[in-house]
């Protein structure tokens, strides 16, 4: 996909959204309940513009990979709309901004907000990523908690050359309104940059990283304490010490300078 500020389909779909820029990346200055509206409306056949929104997310690790690895900033500045999925992003924004990010919008929580709209007004979801099982477990609970939401199909993520391709076109031919791709970064980010040209009967894409391991069960989210002071990184080090720690003892400290330094957009 093209850098947002070339792809003026993505442009003219986002122009009411307002923005400010956290440690080099534009986020939307939206808060849960209105991104969650936007998406919706997003999906109006009124609006839709021949191929799908890109929304994404980005945190405190993705503003340090966005900053030392080229390709992951490219991916991201592509995005059509970048939420603020960290408490820290909000709190430099208030610091530095007149318009500062109204609220952390955590996809985790932004997931329920949308499929409660959803199922209000008939909208369809596709839920794709993870493991078979944690797939499963998480389309299961989300099919109780929402009896109602149109879930018009669901897969695991491990597919690889021809058999994600056809997977892709499977999925385009269910023509969900909502594709949410939980890959993780940059992975999830890259396959809406392959597979946007074979989607277009998709209104957005969502970009989702770990959600369906929490709408599974399989893990669990920090104490709201923790959420609010922004620790919640330090909840998930503790769960999987083995798998986190030493990201985010790499990753924070960079994540923290870029919040107090870079005010604008990169220019690479």
């Amino acid at each position: 996909m093209l850098e947002r500020r070339v792809n003026l389909d993505g442009r003219a779909a986002t122009a009411d959204v307002p923005r400010t820029t956290v440690g080099g990346l534009r986020m939307a200055a939206l808060d849960l309940e209105a991104t969650a509206d936007f998406m919706i409306e997003a999906t109006d056949p009124r609006h839709r513009i021949g191929r799908p929104l890109y929304l994404t997310s980005a945190n405190g690790e993705v503003l340090a990979r966005c900053s030392t690895e080229p390709q992951t900033e490219r991916l991201f500045r592509a995005a059509d709309l970048i939420n603020a999925d960290g408490q820290p992003l909000v709190a430099a924004s208030k610091l530095q901004s007149w318009f500062p990010l109204p609220e952390r919008v955590a996809t985790t929580d932004l997931f329920h907000v949308v499929a409660r709209k959803a199922e209000a007004v008939g909208r369809t979801f596709y839920m794709f990523g993870a493991s078979e099982e944690e797939n499963a477990a998480a389309v299961a609970n989300v099919q109780r908690l929402y009896p109602n939401l149109k879930i018009v199909g669901h897969s695991h993520g491990y597919f690889r050359g021809d058999a994600l391709r056809a997977k892709v076109e499977e999925i385009n031919a269910l023509a969900p309104d909502y594709l949410w791709v939980a890959l993780g970064v940059p992975n999830e980010q890259a396959f809406v940059e392959e597979y946007t040209p074979l989607l277009t009967n998709v209104g957005v894409i969502k970009t989702s990283g770990g959600l369906f391991n929490f709408l599974s069960g399989s893990r669990s989210r920090a104490p709201q304490w923790m959420q609010k002071i922004g620790l919640e990184w330090a909840w998930r080090t503790w769960l999987e010490p083995r798998r986190l720690l030493w990201r985010y003892l790499t990753t924070n400290p960079r994540a923290l300078y870029l919040l107090f330094s870079r005010k604008r957009p990169s220019n690479r």
